[in-house]
């Protein structure tokens, strides 16, 4: 299958986040300017190896893509546009991942010309106390300043970012931040339970006893108020974190959750390019260094067999509110749906957290909170 979207990964930040283990550095003497080359050589190596046939989406992630200045951005968008075939960015989903208090109005000017349609803004929490618990580095008020200066450059399509189940974090400030996060009027909201991974400073915290995090069922009563609010305010849930208005869910992240392919470049990067699972090297001496030898940054290349390509077809597709279609899985594998996962199908539905409806499986509203339980459940044998 050809890939549909382009990851792009920037992965210099001014600070770095308590629970952030993405790849990323310090922006300051990093070498910025060499790294824009040779994600650029990447683009050029990539789509010669595998080459382009329909792009629907490019997402900038980080990191903070617009730590860097305004004329580096630039340079990486066009570049991206230019290598990927993308003639006319209105036919498509372009999206930079913005921080508050990050982008001023020359560079989401700049943006808009390059192309960018869509931004995602790493909002977090509405509360001062939680933001500085967690390292961010911006002030509530910085987010409606940030929302303002996006809407004044002409973009009409913005996202945010929140997370619950944050160190202390209450349900009443949530909720709190719900209702604030209603009243930016965007179009997309992203809302994730923090997880604490290794190498971040939580862990930390965490081995040392050091981190209060609240209860299981307070962070379920946080997920219900969020589906609950959110669905008060005309935003439709498509994916168990992600809720819409009408037309404006995420091409890019339906992408990754129909298991279709996606090129990825920059430090760190995943892809999925014609049955092959890819991961570049994150240090970017590493990867750097494998470009300058002319060669693929791979740090590990995986052929996703039949097998895992069924498995990870559950994974995904229960993820969306429309779950799994069994005529695509009939017509993908020439199996049906049934036939290789009927023993989990029905536990997981005996359970209440499966359904089945209009060909379709998906999962019920418990079955949405403990969905890692049940995506364990559609692991084969063998």
């Amino acid at each position: 299958m050809d890939p549909k979207a382009v990851y792009v990964h920037v992965p210099f930040c001014e600070q770095i986040c308590h629970y952030c283990d993405f790849n990323k550095f310090f922006l300051k003497n990093q070498p910025v300017d060499d790294y824009l080359d040779d994600c650029e050589t990447e683009m050029k190596r990539t789509v010669a190896r595998f080459p382009v046939n329909e792009i629907k989406s490019i997402y900038v992630g980080g990191g903070t893509p617009t730590s860097i200045s305004t004329g580096q951005l630039k340079r990486l968008l066009e570049a991206a546009r230019r290598h990927f075939g993308i003639d006319q960015p209105d036919n498509i989903e372009f999206t930079v991942e913005v921080n508050p208090g990050s982008a001023e109005p020359d560079k989401l000017e700049m943006m808009k010309r390059a192309g960018v349609n869509r931004l995602s803004i790493g909002v977090q929490t509405f509360d001062a106390g939680l933001l500085e618990k967690i390292g961010r580095d911006h002030k509530p008020e910085d987010v409606t300043d940030t929302i303002r200066k996006c809407r004044d450059a002409g973009f009409d399509n913005i996202s945010i970012d929140l997370m619950f189940g944050l160190p202390g974090q209450t349900v009443e400030q949530f909720r709190d931040t719900i209702q604030k996060a209603v009243k930016l009027d965007i179009e997309h909201v992203s809302a994730y339970s923090l997880k604490v991974e290794a190498k971040t400073v939580f862990y930390q915290l965490a081995q040392k006893g050091k981190l209060s995090l609240p209860q299981e069922e307070t962070e379920a009563d946080m997920y219900d108020l969020l589906m609950t609010e959110l669905k008060k305010a005309d935003f439709q849930m498509y994916e168990i974190s992600n809720f819409a208005k009408p037309g404006r869910e995420s091409i890019h992240n339906l992408t990754y959750w129909d298991n279709e392919g996606y090129y990825g470049i920059g430090a760190g990067a995943h892809s999925y390019v014609r049955g092959v699972r890819r991961q570049n090297h994150g240090p970017l001496p590493k990867y750097m260094k494998a470009i300058a030898a002319g060669s693929f940054p791979y740090r590990e290349e995986h052929e996703v067999t039949v097998k895992e390509q069924m498995e990870e077809e559950l994974f995904m597709g229960l993820r969306k509110t429309n779950g799994v279609s069994a005529a695509r899985f009939q017509e993908r594998y020439g199996r049906s749906v049934s036939e290789v996962f009927g023993p989990a199908i029905h536990s997981l539905t005996d359970q209440g957290l499966l359904k089945q409806s209009d060909g379709r499986l998906l999962l019920t509203e418990r079955g949405r909170f403990l969905g890692n339980e049940v995506f364990e459940k559609f692991l084969l044998d063998g």
